[in-house]
């Protein structure tokens, strides 16, 4: 009963001759590891795209060796060090006003510099911030900096770049802290298919994963695999990279 929900939403999209775009976003990739490769063999297995958000200040050849033999799999920029400069009467931030703007750009810049030289054909100019905030300075300077679009958590704001974002976290972070329960993701997966055409990101964290996790995206991948009402689609296609 878990999926009537996501089956009724995609019948009706299948329907309507509208199939829903579904992408796959996982954050903190920085070294090849056994939870890196269940994900990939996993998204290979079920031909679904995986964007992985790669910290450049702790990342090298040896991820690049592993995703370069991964179908499907293409490389984000999460900010650069994955370190808050916030205070602690703030929410954690990397790319917050917390330090001249200047620097925070220029770590961005070293990042992406960094990750397109690793990955090659894999790279996608594309800024995952960590904890998904960023200051709106920062976001004014990012096109200079070659960024091509933007990708956070929750619903798309204005922005002088184009932002696809993620929508569906598999993660109780406020609570437990583990997978979240089916019933729950299927019914966020549908309650968006049925708002509105525009892609829907599912959030992932392959090296916090735990049973419930690696399960729900198993039966996730096997109902919309071959089901019309929906195609997963990767990043570097939904933002119309070579």
């Amino acid at each position: 009963m878990m999926t009537q929900s996501l089956l009724r939403a995609l019948d009706l999209r299948a329907v309507n001759g509208t199939p829903a775009q579904l992408w796959l976003r996982d954050d903190d990739a920085v070294a090849p590891t056994a939870a890196l490769d269940h994900l990939i063999d996993l998204t290979e297995a079920a031909s679904v795209p995986v964007t992985l958000a790669v910290i450049p200040a702790h990342s090298g050849q040896a991820l690049a060796n592993r995703l370069a033999a991964a179908k499907g799999a293409s490389v984000a920029v999460h900010g650069w060090s994955h370190s808050n400069h916030a205070p602690a009467s703030e929410k954690k931030q990397e790319l917050g006003a917390h330090r001249p703007v200047s620097d925070v750009t220029g770590e961005l810049a070293r990042g992406f510099d960094h990750l397109a030289g690793l990955h090659g054909d894999q790279f996608t100019q594309v800024l995952v911030p960590p904890w998904n905030r960023i200051a709106p300075q920062v976001v004014a300077r990012l096109p200079a900096l070659g960024f091509k679009a933007l990708s956070v958590f929750g619903p798309e704001a204005a922005s002088p770049l184009p932002m696809f974002n993620t929508h569906v976290d598999v993660i109780d972070w406020r609570g437990t802290r583990a997978g979240r329960p089916d019933d729950v993701l299927m019914q966020e997966i549908a309650q968006a298919m049925l708002r509105s055409d525009a892609p829907i990101g599912l959030l992932t964290h392959h090296l916090v994963h735990d049973a419930q996790v690696w399960g729900f995206l198993e039966r996730l991948f096997a109902l919309t695999a071959d089901h019309p009402g929906c195609r997963w689609v990767g990043l570097p296609q939904l933002i119309g990279s070579p």
